[in-house]
C-alpha cells in the first residue's frame, strides 16, 4: 500500500504566484510511477513543509565521498529521519559540466538515465560554482551514481575548502562580442589545478569564472575569486552604413535618447549625416552601445583579457567586487596561455600560504593591503587598479604614479618592521 502523501499547505503557497516553482518539480517526481524515488520525494516534501512550519532546517553534514576523491559530494543527513525515513539521506553530487555549458540532447538523456537509476531524479543546472547538481542520493548509491556519470565522460566538481568548478560563458560559439577563447582558458585552468579541486587543501573556496566580454554573462566580477573578462585595447570598430540604417529605422531622437546619451562617459556623438563618432580614450567598455547596435559596432581587433581578483558574496567583510589586477593580457598563443597559467599558479599559491582559515582571497587582500598582494604575485602597481571610483573626478595619472613611487620607497622600512605601510600608501594616494 502506497504511503499517504504529506500535506504541503505552506509549500502550496509557493505555487500560487506567476512564476515557476521548484515545489511543482518536486511534486511531479513524487507523483510519478517510479516506486524508487517517488517515496523519497514525498518524504522530502514532508520534511520541507515541517521546516517551513518550525522555521528550522533539519539537515546535518557528515562524511560521504567516492573512491579517490576528497571532495565533490555534499553530505545531507536528516535530523528528523524517524518521521521522514525515505529522505533520511539526501546527498548531492557536484559534477563538472562541459566548458561553456555545451550539451547535446543525447548527452542530456544519458545524464538523466544515470540519475534516475541511482538517485532521486532531481537535477539542477547549474549551481553557483557552475556544477551540475545531482540532488538526492543515498550513501549506498553515491559511488554507483558517480561511476555511471564517469563512464559517460563527467568528472566530480569541487566542494569544501578547495578550488571550485569553474564557469565560462557560451562565448565565440554563439556570441559576436567574444574577445578570447573562453573554453580553452577554462579547460586549461581546470586541467592545471585538478588536484586542488578533487583533494581540498586550501584555506577556503576559490573560484575561476570566464566571461568573453565585459557583459560578463557568468557574473564573474562579483562571484569569482579570479575573474577573466574579455576586452580590447584598440578602437571600437564602426560600420557607418549600419549606423545609418539603425538611425533610419529607430529614428534620430530614439538613437540619441537611448544610445548616445546613455554612454556613461559621453564618448559617443551622432553627426548631422547620421554617422557615429567614438572617443575611444573615454570608452570604459560598458557594452551598452555594442549591445543595442551589434551590426554597427563591434569590439576592436587587439583583443585580450582583464583579470580581476577578489569577488565574492557576504562572509567576513561583506560583498566584494573583483579588483583589477591585470588590466590587459593577450590570450592567443601557447606562450600567452602559459603566462596566464603561471600567474594563476602564483595567485593560488599566495592564497594557500597566506589566507586565514575560512577566508576568501578578496578578504586576504583587504586584510594585508593591495600593494602587498601585488608584490607577492609579481605585478606592478597600475592606475587601473582601483577599489572604487574617486569622489573627485579631477585626478591626474601622475598622482597615482607618485603614490606608487612612495610605496616602493617604503619597502625597506617595511622590511625593518614598520607595520602601517598600507595606511601611508592610502594617505599618499589621496
Amino acid at each position: 500500500m502506497a504511503k499517504q502523501k504529506h500535506k504541503t499547505v505552506l509549500l502550496d503557497e509557493l505555487e500560487s504566484g506567476p512564476w515557476p516553482s521548484f515545489v511543482s518539480g518536486l511534486k511531479r517526481l513524487r507523483d510519478s510511477d517510479d516506486k524508487k524515488y517517488a517515496p523519497m520525494m514525498n518524504d522530502l516534501l514532508g520534511q520541507l513543509e515541517h521546516s517551513y512550519e518550525t522555521t528550522r532546517g533539519f539537515w546535518k553534514g557528515g562524511t560521504v565521498g567516492v573512491r579517490g576523491y576528497g571532495g565533490g559530494v555534499i553530505p545531507r543527513f536528516s535530523e528528523v529521519a524517524e518521521e521522514y525515513p525515505e529522505s533520511k539521506e539526501f546527498h548531492t553530487l557536484r559534477v563538472m559540466p562541459p566548458a561553456g555549458m555545451h550539451y547535446t540532447t543525447d548527452f542530456l538523456r544519458k545524464i538523466c538515465d544515470v540519475w534516475e537509476e541511482h538517485g532521486s531524479g532531481l537535477i539542477a543546472f547549474h549551481g553557483q560554482s557552475g556544477d551540475i547538481m545531482f540532488q538526492g542520493a543515498s550513501t549506498e548509491n553515491v559511488q554507483h551514481a558517480f561511476d555511471g556519470l564517469n563512464e559517460i565522460g563527467l568528472d566530480m566538481g569541487g566542494a569544501g575548502p578547495a578550488l571550485r568548478t569553474a564557469m565560462s560563458c557560451v562565448g565565440a560559439a554563439r556570441c559576436e562580442q567574444s574577445c578570447y577563447n573562453e573554453q580553452k582558458a577554462h579547460r586549461t585552468i581546470i586541467n592545471t589545478f585538478l588536484e586542488e579541486m578533487h583533494r581540498p587543501a586550501l584555506p577556503y573556496k576559490f573560484k575561476f569564472k570566464f566571461s568573453g566580454c565585459p557583459n560578463d554573462c557568468v557574473n564573474a566580477i562579483h562571484r569569482a575569486d579570479f575573474a577573466v573578462i574579455g576586452t580590447w585595447r584598440d578602437d571600437m570598430k564602426i560600420n557607418q552604413d549600419e549606423v545609418k540604417a539603425y538611425v533610419k529605422e529607430a529614428g534620430r531622437k530614439y538613437t540619441i535618447d537611448n544610445v548616445i546619451t546613455r554612454c556613461p562617459t559621453n564618448a559617443l556623438s551622432l553627426n548631422d549625416d547620421d554617422t557615429l563618432e567614438v572617443d575611444n580614450q573615454s570608452c570604459v567598455r560598458c557594452m551598452h552601445c555594442l549591445n543595442v547596435m551589434p551590426k554597427a559596432l563591434a569590439p576592436g581587433d587587439d583583443k585580450g583579457i582583464t583579470i580581476l581578483i577578489g569577488g565574492k558574496r557576504s562572509l567576513k567583510i561583506g560583498d566584494l567586487m573583483g579588483s583589477v589586477i591585470v588590466p590587459f593580457m593577450k590570450l592567443e598563443t601557447d606562450e600567452d596561455f602559459e603566462r596566464f597559467t603561471e600567474f594563476a599558479e602564483r595567485v593560488i599559491e599566495f592564497f594557500a600560504e597566506n589566507a586565514l582559515d575560512h577566508e576568501r582571497v578578496g578578504e586576504t587582500i583587504d586584510r594585508i593591503g593591495l600593494p602587498n598582494f601585488l608584490e607577492a604575485v609579481g605585478v606592478d602597481i597600475d592606475p587601473n587598479m582601483i577599489n572604487h571610483p574617486r569622489t573627485n573626478s579631477y585626478v591626474r595619472t601622475d598622482d597615482f604614479n607618485e603614490a606608487a613611487k612612495h610605496w616602493i620607497s617604503r619597502k625597506k622600512e617595511r622590511a625593518e618592521g614598520k607595520d602601517n605601510i598600507r595606511d601611508d600608501f592610502v594617505a599618499a594616494a589621496e
